[in-house]
């Protein structure tokens, strides 16, 4: 057996973990699934906390930078950004997978 990372982004509308989720992206490294961006309309957890119950083990946040004076309303990235992983037991030994040549 040999251990591959998934990953999930979720984006949510507060620097909170039980806020909902606003955006989202999914990657298989098992190559078990493909999720592509934009392949759902409704994202794989409503929170942080969800995903965390699931198994999900967070391992960054985005920082939290304050507006600019004026800038509160102004659109840009969606800044509220949790990057959790789940390490999953695949068949196979290392060095099976596909790598940049």
């Amino acid at each position: 057996m040999s251990v591959r990372q998934q990953v999930l982004v979720l984006y949510l509308g507060t620097s909170a973990l039980d806020s909902p989720v606003v955006g989202w992206s999914v990657y298989d490294g098992t190559g078990r699934t493909s999720p592509t961006t934009g392949d759902g309309d409704e994202p794989p957890y409503a929170s942080g906390v969800a995903a965390l119950r699931d198994g999900w083990r967070l391992f960054q946040a985005a920082q939290l930078i304050p507006p600019y004076p004026g800038g509160e309303y102004d659109v840009s990235f969606l800044k509220h950004e949790f990057f959790f992983e789940k390490l999953v037991d695949v068949p196979g030994g290392p060095g099976t997978g596909e790598r940049a040549g």
